[in-house]
């Protein structure tokens, strides 16, 4: 009789990456607080404050919990992914709070194209294996893209935008935003994919790591 024995494969990340995390969302935690408190000097007043104050930390805290309850006995956690994530909620509010949507023009643009790039990076790290091809990288990050970005446009208008005075220049902004969000996805699968085939970085997916099994006797 025998049983077999997974070896889970586990990765080292660096410090850095790890403190990173931890403040971005320690931040963004402080800067919803402060949001909900004083909502006129947090900038979101009129921008969705509240539905931001539920989903962002909705969405910086789903990989941990996800790991938490089904990744834990086969995977290290994925800091950079992770990462990744908490950095497009916190550099929104962050922005917010200091203004500089309305203080430089192309701010808003920017975020769009960063900020789609660093969610498809992520979804790349946690579902596709390092020695996936160019093309089914690139067709994962363009189909996240396309999703993600037109369900953000959704969202977006139906949190604040449907009763601001912008409304009637939104078509032509959203799709700048649609634009420049899956631009920003093919880059990040582009570097994703560069970096595995360098050995820079490797996948999180525990279900795709393939860990090596060990057979050993059972009396």
């Amino acid at each position: 009789m025998s049983s077999d024995v997974v070896t889970v494969v586990r990765y080292e990340t660096p410090g850095v990456v790890r403190t990173l995390d931890v403040a971005a969302k320690a931040l963004l935690v402080l800067l919803l607080g402060l949001a909900l408190a004083n909502p006129e000097a947090s900038g979101l007043q009129g921008k969705g404050a509240e539905a931001r104050a539920i989903g962002y930390p909705l969405l910086a805290f789903a990989i941990p919990a996800v790991w938490f309850f089904s990744w834990r006995e086969r995977a290290s956690f994925p800091w950079l992914a992770d990462l990744l994530v908490t950095l497009t909620c916190f550099s929104d509010t962050l922005g917010n709070r200091m203004d500089l949507y309305d203080r430089i023009v192309w701010f808003d643009d920017w975020m769009h194209f960063a900020n789609l790039g660093l969610l498809t990076a992520a979804v790349l790290l946690l579902t596709m294996h390092r020695s996936a091809g160019l093309g089914a990288v690139l067709e994962r990050a363009l189909a996240f893209a396309g999703t993600a970005a037109i369900a953000w446009e959704l969202a977006e208008y139906a949190a604040f935008l449907s009763r601001h005075s912008e409304r009637q220049h939104a078509y032509a902004d959203t799709l700048g935003d649609l634009a420049l969000g899956v631009l920003g996805a093919l880059v990040a699968g582009v570097v994703v994919h560069r970096a595995w085939a360098a050995g820079h970085l490797s996948s999180t997916a525990p279900q795709l790591e393939h860990p090596p099994v060990a057979h050993t006797a059972a009396g």
